[in-house]
């Protein structure tokens, strides 16, 4: 899915028990096998573990590169602890895990201390061991994902850094989607060593395989994956894939393709989901999912609407190209108004049903009924090939260009022209083609067409700047701003400038999408302040603007400071999170104090208690120390608030052995 989508909002029993793994596998990694505070940790995520257990048979935890898919439900890609537990899972190889009642402290222990082995230190990952080892526990099970077959990947070997990444990235979700969903026949039946999987071969398997809830845990991860690289993949890897996910989706069957949109979360992020892979997809595919979609969420699909869509479908496949690219377009934007508007049941009495049939069972009239029909290609298109043919000015066939532009067919007239000979004539038709007034007429309609931008894109460079910043401001489609921020921040450094000048607009959703802009550039503009807007109105421009402070190491500590005191929840909740990431200052003790007291919700109150234990200083062992004060009840004391947050807070004042009123105050506590 994408970056910005929600995830899924776990229930409070599996968030927790995934934070308390997270924070049991990081001390893990942090202290030696003897540290006094490995075994607390670990009886933490027992204790949890249990609670999840006790009417379950088994709970299954998915893993994706920076979430982790549990219960049917992703975890949020942002969230610093769950990313952080994903990313190790993942440098280990690992698709899945699953826990089964009876789990011991010893089994868990001897996990966590595994696990801890960073595979980017030099350590093994687990996933391309022995499948022995993965077994070395009764109530613990690891499913593997490997990529042995990314040789595959042309010149995959021959780059490095970021460039291979993002080439191999494609080939290794394909790779370890197909590996997951046929690791049940891969010991008898290993197929061709010297191919990829077939997607004919692997929706075989995902079909065959019975229902289990890891397996479908693995498989929705890599779904969630693949649907957000589809989105916003270019090159030839990533047509290779949506190519193969496409015929893996025709051919998997609808009841089995709803129960994975099952797993994939709650209404919101399984919708998302649909509109993130059917932006791309084969349209043949994108019915089925809309299909399977509709099971899942449990709504009824017009009969003649899914009909119609199917000839639609047809005509996407065949007949003339600018055909084609209609049909194309008005399937998925069809799509996408199906999801966000589902009808409840079938409202078309039966005699229009009847009618809407014979309609959309008329023939086509596309050139393939015979010798009998004659066929002619679009005229714009005819006069283009005639000027490259007779080298002919550009001037005269500026009007057939502008035409051929505007019916969504520049992918089109690129390919004639990178194939033409004449070179003039392709200069001259692509100096008219390559403009900003080209770039507006893109931007401006919607959907947008993608593929024309990222043409445009590759030629107009930064002159394509000043139209798409004016359509994302006019834009109220989300998915339009998506697609202009992305390619805005492509563009580079020279864009930090304009976006700086359109905050002047009084607008709070121009501002935010300016903010959102600055944030994503690898370089800021350097006379650029954004602290006055830490004091606007919207909370939504004030999160924007902290995001942008709390990235730079100069303004970090004020911005936590402002973060911790804005009335926002996720304001605070970001603040937290770069608190305890890069340590909470001096200044900001006080506030995280208060909200460790008394913050709005247990995770705000938990993540200021781990914000405060990365500050040394006395008036962070001051606030810790009066979370775990003993209180009275009647004639009884407690040792310890039972608290998640004082629990915490008790574990943090462990390693302030330098104060001595904090040593006094635990030995006490130990007496009491």
């Amino acid at each position: 899915m994408s970056a910005s989508t929600r995830a899924a909002a776990l229930p409070r029993e599996l968030a927790e028990f995934l934070i308390e793994l997270s924070i049991a596998l990081s001390k893990h990694a942090m202290y030696p096998a003897d540290h006094p505070s490995l075994k607390p940790a670990a009886e933490a995520v027992i204790r949890r573990l249990d609670r999840l257990l006790a009417g379950r048979s088994s709970v299954a935890l998915g893993v994706a590169r920076s979430q982790l898919v549990i219960e049917g439900m992703a975890t949020d890609p942002k969230n610093p602890v769950l990313k952080e537990l994903a990313g190790r899972l993942h440098r280990h190889h690992l698709g899945a895990m699953t826990f089964k009642p009876g789990t011991t402290l010893e089994e868990l222990s001897d996990l966590l201390h595994v696990l801890s082995r960073d595979p980017e230190r030099g350590a093994e990952p687990l996933g391309l061991g022995p499948a022995s080892r993965l077994r070395a526990w009764k109530h613990i099970s690891l499913y593997p994902l490997s990529y042995e077959r990314l040789q595959l990947v042309e010149g995959a070997g021959e780059e490095s850094g970021e460039e291979a990444e993002r080439r191999t990235r494609p080939a290794q979700l394909w790779l370890g989607l197909a590996q997951a969903a046929m690791a049940s026949e891969r010991d008898s039946s290993p197929g061709d060593e010297d191919s990829a999987p077939k997607p004919s071969r692997v929706a075989e398997a995902i079909k065959q395989h019975s229902r289990d809830k890891a397996y479908d845990q693995v498989i929705v991860g890599y779904l969630l994956q693949i649907a957000e690289e589809i989105k916003r993949g270019g090159g030839k890897e990533a047509a290779l894939l949506r190519e193969r996910v496409s015929e893996l989706l025709r051919r998997v069957d609808r009841e089995t393709l709803a129960r994975l949109l099952q797993m994939g979360g709650d209404r919101r992020q399984r919708l998302q989901f649909v509109l993130d892979a059917s932006e791309a997809l084969a349209v043949e595919a994108v019915i089925e999912l809309i299909a399977a979609a509709a099971a899942a969420e449990e709504e009824t699909v017009s009969h003649s609407m899914l009909r119609m869509l199917r000839k639609l479908g047809e005509q996407a496949t065949a007949g003339t190209e600018r055909r084609r690219a209609l049909a194309e377009r008005s399937i998925r934007e069809q799509v996408a108004e199906l999801v966000r508007d589902w009808s409840l049941r079938d409202p078309n009495p039966e005699g229009y049903r009847v009618a809407m049939e014979r309609i959309v069972a008329q023939p086509r009239f596309d050139g393939s009924q015979g010798p009998g029909v004659a066929v002619h290609p679009p005229e714009p298109m005819r006069i283009l090939l005639m000027a490259l043919e007779l080298d002919i000015p550009a001037q005269t066939v500026k009007r057939a260009v502008e035409d051929l532009v505007k019916s969504g067919e520049l992918a089109t007239v690129t390919r004639i022209l990178d194939q033409s000979g004449s070179e003039d004539a392709v200069r001259a038709i692509w100096e008219q083609i390559a403009s900003e007034e080209v770039v507006r007429a893109v931007v401006t309609r919607e959907p947008i067409d993608v593929e024309q931008l990222d043409l445009l894109l590759e030629r107009v460079g930064i002159a394509a700047a000043e139209p798409m910043l004016d359509a994302l401001a006019a834009s109220e489609s989300m998915q339009t701003r998506r697609v202009l921020l992305d390619r805005l921040v492509k563009l580079g450094p020279a864009v930090g400038p304009l976006a700086v000048k359109r905050l002047k607009d009084a607008s709070w959703y121009v501002q935010r999408n300016m903010l959102a802009i600055l944030c994503e550039l690898e370089e800021r503009p350097p006379d650029f302040d954004a602290r006055p807007l830490l004091d606007h109105p919207d909370a939504r421009v004030r999160r924007e603007a902290l995001r942008y402070l709390l990235g730079d190491p100069s303004t970090r500590e004020r911005a936590i400071h402002y973060a911790l005191a804005d009335p926002d929840e996720r304001a605070t909740r970001m603040g937290l999170a770069v608190a305890i990431e890069c340590g909470l200052p001096d200044s900001a003790v006080p506030l995280a104090a208060s909200l460790a007291a008394g913050g709005s919700s247990p995770e705000q109150r938990l993540a200021a208690v781990k914000a405060l234990a990365t500050n040394r200083s006395p008036a962070a062992a001051d606030a810790l120390l009066a979370l775990v004060q003993p209180r009275k009840r009647g004639l009884f004391r407690r040792k310890v608030p039972g608290t998640a947050e004082a629990r915490a807070a008790l574990e943090a004042l462990e390693s302030y052995t330098e104060h001595e009123r904090v040593r006094k105050a635990l030995a006490e506590l130990r007496g009491g």
